[in-house]
C-alpha cells in the first residue's frame, strides 16, 4: 500500500465522502500510520461505525481516548467518550452508552462545545427513547436539533430530524411525524451522505408501513436499500431487510418475512447490534408464528425478548408480546 503523505487527510477525505468501507479497508493496512495519532484512531472508529465494524469502532476509539487521556486532551477525550457512547448503545450496552454520552456532555458543556453538547443531547435522547420515555427523548432531541440548525449542520440536522420522526410515529403523532421526515430527507440530500440518506429513507418507509401504506413503504425502502448498499453500511442493509419483513408480514407473506427477518438477524448478529437482531428476531417469531412452525417461533422469541430485556428496550418488548398474543 503506497502510503498517503498525509494520512489523516487522507482519512478525513474519505470521511467527508462517505466513503466508509474504503476508509475501514485503508485502515486496516495502515496500523503504523496511526500509531501515536489518536485523531486519526477516532476518524477511524467514526468510519467503521458507519460502515457496520462495530468492534473495530471500539478498538480504536478506546485506543485513541487512552492516548487522549495520556495528553491531557480534553476536547479529544469529550468526543472519544461521545463515540464510545454510541458504539455502546449499538452493541446493546445502554447503561454504559448513557455514562459515556452524559461523560462527553459534561466535557461539551465545559468547553464551550456546542456541537458535541448537540450530539451528546441527541444520543441521550435516544436512549430515553430506547427505554420508553418518549418525552424525555422530545425535549432532549428538540435541544439538540436548536443547537444544531444554531451551527448550519446540516448532518446533525437530519439525524436528529429522523429520530424525532421515529419517536412522533411511536406516539401515534403522524402529521408530526410527516414533517420531520420531510426535513430529514431534505437536509440529508443537501449533505449528499448515501449513509446518511439510506438512514432517513429507512425512517420515511418505517413511517409509512406504520400507516398502512406498504406499496409506499415498500418504494421508499428500495431507495434507502441502495444507498445503503452504495455506503457500503452493513447496519443499513440489515435493516432494509427488517423492513422488507415487516412490510411481508403486513400483506400475510409469512415466508418472505421469515426469510427477509434471518437474513437481517444475521447481520445484526455479526456487526454486534443488539438491536438490529432483537427486531429481526421478533419479526422472524411473528413470521413462524403465522407459517405454525413452533419450535423455530420458540427460539426467535427467546432471543427477542433476551435482546430487548438486556437493552431496557420496554416499548419493543411491550410491542412484541402483543403482536405474539393476537
Amino acid at each position: 500500500m503506497m502510503a498517503p503523505a498525509d494520512p489523516l487527510t487522507h482519512l478525513r477525505t474519505l470521511l467527508d465522502e462517505g466513503r466508509f468501507r474504503e476508509a475501514v479497508a485503508w485502515r486496516r493496512g495502515a496500523e503504523p500510520m496511526l500509531s501515536g495519532r489518536p485523531e486519526g484512531r477516532l476518524m477511524a472508529a467514526t468510519a467503521a461505525m458507519r460502515a457496520g465494524e462495530v468492534d473495530l469502532s471500539r478498538m480504536d476509539a478506546t485506543a485513541a481516548l487512552e492516548e487522549f487521556v495520556a495528553r491531557a486532551d480534553q476536547d479529544g477525550r469529550m468526543r472519544c467518550h461521545n463515540m464510545l457512547g454510541a458504539i455502546a448503545f449499538e452493541q446493546g450496552k445502554v447503561a454504559e452508552a448513557r455514562t459515556a454520552f452524559a461523560t462527553g456532555l459534561s466535557l461539551a458543556e465545559e468547553l464551550g462545545d456546542a456541537l458535541v453538547v448537540a450530539r451528546a443531547s441527541n444520543n441521550l435522547a435516544s436512549v430515553a427513547h430506547l427505554r420508553g420515555r418518549a418525552e424525555e427523548a422530545l425535549g432532549l432531541y428538540r435541544t439538540a436539533l436548536l443547537a444544531y440548525q444554531r451551527l448550519g449542520d446540516r448532518r446533525g440536522a437530519a439525524e436528529t430530524y429522523h429520530n424525532l420522526t421515529v419517536t412522533f410515529r411511536d406516539m401515534g403523532l403522524w402529521p408530526d411525524a410527516l414533517d420531520a421526515v420531510a426535513e430529514a430527507v431534505r437536509h440529508a440530500d443537501m449533505t449528499g451522505d448515501a449513509w446518511l440518506q439510506s438512514l432517513v429513507l429507512a425512517g420515511k418507509a418505517e413511517l409509512h408501513l406504520a400507516m398502512d401504506d406498504t406499496d409506499l413503504a415498500a418504494q421508499v425502502l428500495e431507495q434507502a436499500a441502495a444507498l445503503a448498499e452504495t455506503a457500503g453500511d452493513r447496519v443499513g442493509i440489515g435493516e432494509a431487510h427488517r423492513l422488507r419483513a415487516l412490510i411481508a408480514l403486513a400483506r400475510d407473506d409469512a415466508g418472505t418475512a421469515l426469510a427477509e427477518a434471518e437474513a437481517g438477524r444475521a447481520i445484526g448478529s455479526g456487526v454486534g447490534s443488539a438491536l438490529l437482531e432483537g427486531e429481526c428476531a421478533a419479526a422472524a417469531a411473528r413470521a413462524c408464528r403465522m407459517l405454525g412452525e413452533d419450535e423455530a417461533f420458540r427460539r426467535y422469541q427467546e432471543t427477542a425478548e433476551e435482546r430487548f430485556t438486556a437493552l431496557g428496550a420496554t416499548r419493543f418488548l411491550a410491542d412484541f408480546q402483543q403482536h405474539i398474543s393476537e
